[in-house]
């Protein structure tokens, strides 16, 4: 049986060692849109999305098998993960659609506001974690980037339709934010694992499904890009990225560790001009800033305010 989840442990303070370390996952997270934009160019979004989770659950099962870590389901834990299954399916399936209807850039700005609403959310969800006047501000500042972004024009040959794509996106980064909000509680009892692997086996009967109703199984013949674009998914993003988070999630604060994606979408813009020669728009660069600066600013004074509280 999992422990009681009444009382969690208490989050540690970050240290410039975790900072370095949720610095370099989300580099490693901004080549993610990039790379699914490349596979999408192929493989359609929702078989897309199940060969990504099918190699995903593979690879951090066998981490977690020869690392001796516990990831099989324990008794009274199957409804927690059904719905954290559920989440997952929802946000990935309009995640990738909105990445094929959008630019790489464009959505990898939109998907990075997820910061923001994690700290809306806490602030109804997390008694301990209200929205200060300073936090406001800051937020007021990423929504004014997000809006600036929404209602933009990305290159038509990288966004075949915007104004479904970007709406999608937001969607997406919401569903992202309520997944780690509800993670963060449930890896204090059950650890790293089992999160990041159940939430990936449940979803493949759902993409699964939906692939086989409204796709076909490619676009163009198959070749070495696509491939290597879905393992980067699977391995990197799916593996890596998501066992690491989820990780730092168990011991240190989701809004703590939010201050890090402010990177991502600068890091995502750069990489899709340079392997998409998307131009780096004012309106872009600018709302990119925003956003950066506005979850900054959050997450600075959300820092300095739990300082206080301890």
């Amino acid at each position: 049986m999992s422990p009681a989840p009444a009382r969690l442990a208490a989050t540690r303070p970050l240290t410039w060692k975790v900072g370095l370390f949720a610095l370099l996952i989300s580099f490693f997270w901004s080549g993610n849109i990039v790379s699914i934009k490349f596979g999408l160019a192929t493989i359609p979004p929702f078989w897309s999305a199940f060969w990504r989770m099918a190699i995903g659950a593979l690879a951090v099962s066998a981490w977690a098998w020869l690392m001796r870590k516990p990831f099989w389901l324990e008794r009274g834990q199957l409804r927690d993960f059904l719905l954290l299954g559920a989440m997952f399916t929802a946000q990935i399936a309009i995640f990738n659609l909105a990445v094929f209807y959008t630019s790489p850039a464009y959505a990898v700005i939109l998907l990075n506001t997820n910061p923001v609403m994690v700290n809306l959310l806490s602030h109804h969800f997390v008694k301990a974690d209200r929205l200060s006047a300073s936090r406001l501000v800051g937020l007021a500042i990423a929504f004014g980037g997000i809006s600036y972004v929404m209602f933009g024009q990305p290159d038509a040959a990288l966004a075949p339709n915007p104004v479904l794509g970007n709406p999608l996106m937001l969607v997406s980064s919401f569903l992202l934010a309520l997944r780690i909000v509800y993670t963060q509680r449930m890896v204090r009892r059950v650890g790293a694992y089992r999160p990041v692997i159940w939430q990936m086996v449940l979803s493949l009967p759902g993409f699964l499904a939906l692939a086989l109703a409204f796709e076909e199984p490619l676009l163009q013949p198959l070749s070495y890009e696509p491939v290597l674009a879905i393992l980067y998914q699977a391995v990197v993003v799916a593996g890596f990225c998501f066992v690491s988070w989820t990780s730092l999630l168990r011991i240190y604060s989701a809004g703590n560790l939010a201050m890090y994606t402010f990177s991502v979408p600068i890091f995502g813009i750069f990489l899709a001009a340079a392997l998409f020669d998307e131009q780096i728009t004012g309106r872009l660069l600018a709302g990119a800033v925003a956003v950066a600066a506005g979850i900054a600013i959050v997450t600075k004074v959300r820092v300095r305010e739990s300082s206080r509280a301890r």
